[in-house]
């Protein structure tokens, strides 16, 4: 379990680009959320056996390195974790229909801080 006294909605962050998953993680957490982070799909995976029930948002980038991309990722814990919420972005590559896991949600890069924000209180609400 996740020591969390304030029973702040927990958000699993995935981003390889320290910059900006730092910058992410300090703008979730100033808005309330509990932020776990991770560079990559793999890690993001072990955070997820030790503690998913702990973790009710996925935010990942599509576009990393390691054994799958955040698409892939997305996916498996779709199908593993179906109650953990799903946002996606890139500023790559947007999803074409059928492409992003049912119920997951798309944000293209760059965001601002206040959208994403938004969606992830969406998420948590709709959860």
């Amino acid at each position: 379990m996740i020591s969390n006294s304030q029973d702040a909605p927990v958000v699993l962050l995935v981003e390889d680009e320290p910059l900006v998953r730092m910058s992410a993680a300090d703008d979730l957490e100033e808005a309330g959320f509990h932020v776990l982070e991770a560079a990559n799909a793999d890690i993001a995976l072990s955070v997820l056996e030790a503690c998913s029930g702990d973790v009710q948002v996925l935010f990942t980038d599509i576009d990393m390195p390691g054994s799958m991309d955040g698409l892939a990722l997305a996916e498996s814990v779709q199908q593993r974790w179906p109650h953990i919420s799903l946002l996606i972005s890139s500023g790559y590559h947007k999803p074409h229909p059928g492409q992003l896991p049912e119920d997951g949600r798309f944000l293209p890069k760059p965001y601002c801080s206040n959208a994403v924000v938004q969606h992830i209180r969406e998420l948590v609400i709709h959860d």
